[in-house]
């Protein structure tokens, strides 16, 4: 990604400059919730979430003494973030898997359509790196490599896989097989019932042998038909196959099952495999009483909708647990998306327990056989933290996303110079490349600013900041003309509703800063005329529930966005 970004920036760069751009000369962002404020040794112990924000549907697999994790990405570009780690505690983005326009196709997708679930797998008898993942686009497919920091191949298909959350299981004796979430043959008894397909798979082929077994028909306890079984995982631990699955919904009902099979049996065969006595290994559903419609005032620390969980074996034996959750900051309420959590496994009468039934997901963990790596900055994936970015370097951060395939002509950046965006005609709210880069809300309570100048020509014309859900849930708060004179303003969209909550004349060329801040489900809008002006404000208190997944539907969380748009 670095290099393609690197290449494409210059060329911009060097393009002759329109009469009308965005210019951003920084992006500041500040996070500062109470979960985070608790006492830890970094030597010994980690935060949860390991990736806080949206970094939902965590795989991770070991290659030696190096961890590698991704997440699913949806309409984003670059997709599939990818992550290494030598202790799991520190954590680094390394690049995305899915860097090029061929791999990734995102043309009039919706912002949560895209890429679903990926799954990143070794395979020790070829030495090579499998990501397999869902687009809503292209079907199930995988991309390989065999080494992640040289890229990853162009998309193979898998035409035959009908459903979704594909996973890769490569097995002691050379064998491979796929398993994922498919519709249940014969037709389902009831609303939401799925099953849990196998095939076997060729490596040498890359292509699927023959056709699907169902080994796991509706999921656990059927009699009480669970829904939405899906993001399996296939393991070999000592005696027994391992299948492990999410199960209930990605919502408040979220938890995570696991069914086993011995080593010298057929696991493609159904009756191979007996359930979990305890099932299930890891939920937060019991705990909360607004999941059963109560109203007790939340925890500063509480963590909901747990499941879609992937296991990894340390070297020293231990055995960890990746899973997604979610940070709500009001019943079901939360704008922060889907985070990467981290517990350790505890393994009983040969089945594993990600987390004891009844306990809540803790918030700062002690690593066994901790030895924690030295990390040469921070990574700003977890606590609290703040930085600056000044877009002075040939590379964008690889915190920065675009929405859909960018053109990347509207960019430039480095040099000194800040970041310029040449406004395309797409605003938020339609299917299309955004002239606009965003980055991650990763704390119920946060600030976010930035300096943009930009001389407005039109009403339709705008530049600033977007805090973005989808395209009809979201805020967008700059300047641009009102009634014919120039203003700031800020636009809340909720559903076909989109309203001016609040506005301001500004009779300046002088560059402005707009400022964001975030308490929870409140948020407060702020300007300042030029580097030195005194903060004022355009709307406080601002209800920010329409950037909640519950509210708005769909699978990220809030992004902020530096954001341009005009007539012309």
């Amino acid at each position: 990604m670095k290099r393609i970004l690197t290449a494409v920036c210059l060329t911009a760069m060097t393009m002759t400059a329109v009469a009308q751009e965005a210019h951003f000369s920084y992006f500041k962002y500040a996070g500062n919730d109470a979960r985070f404020q608790q006492q830890y040794d970094a030597e010994k112990q980690y935060l949860n979430p390991i990736l806080a924000g949206f970094y939902p549907d965590p795989s991770i697999c070991r290659v030696g003494d190096t961890y590698y994790l991704v997440n699913s990405s949806f309409a984003f570009f670059p997709g599939v973030p990818i992550f290494e780690s030598k202790d799991l505690m520190n954590w680094k983005q390394t690049g995305h898997v899915l860097d090029r326009p061929s791999q990734l196709p995102l043309d009039g997708q919706g912002v949560s359509r895209g890429i679903f679930a990926p799954d990143i797998k070794y395979n020790a008898k070829n030495k090579t790196y499998y990501m397999i993942t869902t687009s809503m686009r292209m079907g199930n497919f995988f991309v390989k490599t065999q080494d992640p920091h040289k890229g990853w191949s162009e998309p193979i298909p898998l035409p035959q896989i009908d459903g979704i959350d594909p996973s890769f299981f490569f097995d002691k004796d050379g064998s491979a097989y796929i398993v994922h979430n498919g519709p249940v043959d014969g037709g389902a008894d009831y609303e939401g019932q799925r099953a849990i397909r196998i095939f076997r798979f060729d490596t040498k082929g890359d292509t699927i042998i023959g056709k699907h077994s169902q080994i796991v028909r509706g999921g656990t306890h059927v009699q009480e038909q669970p829904i939405w079984i899906e993001g399996p995982h296939l393991y070999r631990i000592d005696k027994y196959y391992y299948l492990m699955c999410a199960e209930g919904g990605t919502g408040d009902w979220h938890s995570e099952v696991i069914f086993r099979a011995p080593v010298k049996s057929d696991i493609t065969d159904p009756a191979s495999w007996e359930e979990c006595p305890h099932n299930p290994i890891l939920t937060q559903r019991d705990l909360y009483d607004y999941v059963t419609g109560g109203h007790s005032p939340l925890p500063q620390d509480v963590v909901t909708s747990t499941g879609h969980a992937d296991l990894v074996q340390t070297p020293k034996g231990d055995w960890y647990a990746v899973f997604l959750g979610c940070r709500p900051y009001e019943g079901p309420f939360y704008n922060t998306g889907r985070d990467t959590y981290l517990l350790p496994v505890t393994w009983k009468d040969g089945w594993p327990t990600i987390l004891e039934k009844g306990k809540p997901v803790p918030t700062v963990v002690t690593m066994a056989h901790a030895a924690a790596a030295k990390t040469e900055q921070p990574s700003h994936f977890t606590g609290n933290f703040e930085y600056t970015d000044r877009f002075d370097t040939p590379q964008l951060n690889l915190r920065w996303i675009f929405l859909r395939n960018p053109e990347m002509n509207r960019f430039s950046w480095g040099a000194g110079k800040g970041l310029t965006i040449r406004p395309s005609r797409a605003d938020i709210s339609q299917r299309e490349p955004l002239s606009a880069i965003f980055c991650r809300q990763q704390h119920n309570c946060f600030s976010a600013e930035t300096e943009v100048s930009f001389t407005p020509k039109d009403g339709k014309d705008l530049a600033g900041l977007a805090l973005l859900q989808n395209e009809q849930y979201n805020f967008v708060f700059g300047k641009t003309l009102l009634d014919g004179k120039a203003a700031i303003v800020l636009q809340r969209a909720e559903k076909e509703s989109a309203i001016l909550a609040g506005s301001a004349f500004v009779d300046t060329a002088a560059p402005i800063r707009l400022k964001i801040e975030s308490q929870g489900r409140y948020y407060s809008f702020y300007y300042a005329i030029g580097t030195n002006g005194k903060w004022q404000a355009v709307a406080t208190g601002v209800d920010g529930i329409n950037l909640s997944t519950s509210r708005s539907g769909g699978f990220i969380g809030a992004c902020i966005g530096l954001y341009a748009t005009a007539a012309q």
